[in-house]
C-alpha cells in the first residue's frame, strides 16, 4: 500500500472521468457498493481460488461478524442485486478500492484501484459484446493503441466439468514435473494451473487439452455469436485457449485485455466474463451476469510506456503577491475563483522577493501585485510570467477581472 500524491493523484481522478465518459451513454448508472462485506458474499468467487483462501483481508468485528475487505467489485455488486431486486436489465458501473494480500509487483498493491462494470438479467451473446467493447473504447479513449484482447469460452457448467475432469488426468499424469505450488493448486482446482507462470509448469500446459475441445452446443452457438459481433465492430481479438481468469464463477465467455508494452507475466490491464450462476449462489433467482474490470496501476503504466495521458499541470492561472497584510490577497484570489479561474497566493506576510519566488514556483501564467501604492491608487499590477516578451501593466481594481480574462484567453 502506498500514498499516491498530487499530482499523480489527480490523474487517477481522470481516469475515473473518462471511464465514465464511455460507459455512461451506454445506460451504465454509477453505485456505490461498501468496501466491507459478510465474508460469505466473497466465498462465492469459489474456495478453490487463491483470491479466497490466501488473500483475503478477514476478520471478525467489534460485533463478532465474519467480515472481508472486498478483494473485487463484482461479488458485492451482485450482493447488491439480490437485496434490493432491481428491474433488469441492471447496467452498472463502479469504481473503487479493493484489497489483496498479496505479493506487490510493479503494477500490483495489496490496495489497488479498478473500474468496473455489470449487467444482470441478460443471457445475450450480443451484450457481451457491447461490455468487451466499452472497455475497448475505454482504452482508446486514453490514448492507448497497444492493447491485445484475448478471449476465450469455459462453456456451460456441465462443458466445464467435463474439461476439468481431463484437466485433472492430464496434469495427475505430470504430477511429478509441476512445481509444488501447482500440485497444490492441482488438488483444488486443476483451471487454476493454467494460470501458472512458473517454468516447470510450461510443458505440461502447453500440451494440456483445449476448452474449445468440450463445448457443447449451446456454450459454442454462444461464442460464435460473440466473436461475429466484435468482427461486425472490426475488434480485433486472439483466441486464448489457455484463458480462465482468476476466479472460479466465470463461464461461457471470458476475456482479458493484455498491455503489448508491459512484461508478459504481468500485462493485464483489466478483463471479465459471463458469470451467470453467481446471483443465484448468492441466494437470488437464476440470472445471467456479465461484467469488466480495468486495473488503475498497471493501465496507467501502459499509458507512460506509450507516452499518453499524463498527468495534467496543475499550475494555477493568477499568483496574487500582496504587500499590504493579505487583505488584497484574499479579496482577489476570491474573486478571480468565483470568476472561474484558479488562483493561489502567499501567506504569513512574507516579502516581496519571497512571494514572487512562490510565483515563479507556482507556474501561474500572470502575477497580480498589490503594494501599498498600488492599494492607495485602487490599481494593480499584472505582469506575465510566461511569457519573456510581455510587459508587466498597471489596471484599475474595477478592470482586473476583464484584464485578467483578456490576458489568460
Amino acid at each position: 500500500m502506498r500514498d499516491i500524491l498530487a499530482p499523480e493523484a489527480a490523474r487517477w481522478r481522470r481516469f475515473v472521468d473518462v471511464f465514465a465518459s464511455v460507459v455512461e451513454p451506454a445506460g451504465y448508472g454509477f453505485i456505490l457498493p461498501p468496501l466491507l462485506e459478510d465474508y460469505g458474499v466473497f466465498r462465492r468467487i469459489g474456495d478453490a481460488t487463491d483470491i479466497v483462501s490466501k488473500e483475503m483481508y478477514r476478520f471478525t468485528d467489534l460485533g463478532g461478524r465474519d467480515v472481508a475487505l472486498r478483494p473485487e467489485l463484482t461479488a458485492g455488486v451482485c450482493r447488491a442485486f439480490v437485496q434490493h431486486r432491481p428491474p433488469t436489465p441492471w447496467k452498472v458501473w463502479c469504481a473503487g478500492t479493493n484489497f489483496r494480500y498479496e505479493k506487490p509487483q510493479r503494477g500490483r498493491y495489496r490496495q489497488f484501484e479498478q473500474v468496473d462494470i455489470e449487467v444482470l438479467g441478460v443471457e445475450d451473446p450480443t451484450l457481451d459484446v457491447e461490455v468487451i467493447a466499452l472497455g475497448w473504447h475505454f482504452f482508446a479513449a486514453l490514448g492507448l493503441r497497444q492493447v491485445e484482447l484475448r478471449l476465450n469460452s469455459l462453456g456451460e457448467p456441465a462443458d466445464r466439468a467435463r474439461y476439468v475432469d481431463a484437466l485433472r488426468a492430464h496434469f495427475d499424469a505430470g504430477r511429478e514435473t509441476l512445481s509444488e505450488e501447482s500440485v497444490q493448486t492441482l488438488d483444488r482446482n486443476p483451471l487454476r494451473v493454467l494460470d501458472s507462470k512458473r517454468a516447470p509448469d510450461q510443458p505440461l500446459i502447453a500440451s494440456a487439452p483445449h476448452m474449445q475441445e468440450f463445448l457443447g452446443a449451446g456454450a459454442a452457438d454462444h461464442f460464435a455469436a460473440v466473436r461475429a459481433g466484435l468482427d461486425a465492430l472490426g475488434i480485433p481479438y486472439t483466441i486464448d485457449a489457455r484463458l480462465v481468469r482468476g476466479l472460479d464463477y466465470y463461464l461461457r465467455t471470458t476475456f482479458e485485455y493484455a498491455g503489448a508494452t508491459l512484461q508478459s507475466a504481468q500485462n493485464a490491464l483489466g478483463g471479465g466474463g459471463r458469470y451467470d450462476g453467481l446471483v443465484e449462489a448468492l441466494g437470488g433467482p437464476a440470472t445471467g451476469g456479465i461484467g469488466l474490470a480495468i486495473g488503475v496501476d498497471r493501465t496507467l503504466l501502459a499509458c507512460n510506456d506509450e507516452g499518453v495521458f499524463p498527468p495534467l499541470d496543475l499550475s494555477v492561472d493568477v499568483f496574487v503577491v500582496d504587500t499590504t497584510g493579505g487583505g488584497e490577497a484574499l479579496a482577489i484570489t476570491d474573486e478571480v475563483r468565483r470568476a472561474g479561474r484558479s488562483a493561489d497566493r502567499a501567506w504569513d506576510g512574507r516579502s516581496m522577493r519571497a512571494q514572487m519566488k512562490a510565483a515563479d514556483r507556482s507556474r501561474a501564467a500572470v502575477a497580480v501585485i498589490v503594494g501599498d501604492d498600488e492599494r492607495a491608487a485602487g490599481t494593480a499590477v499584472v505582469r506575465p510570467l510566461r511569457t519573456s516578451d510581455a510587459e508587466q501593466v498597471v489596471v484599475p481594481r474595477d478592470e482586473l477581472l476583464d484584464h485578467l480574462e483578456k490576458v489568460l484567453t
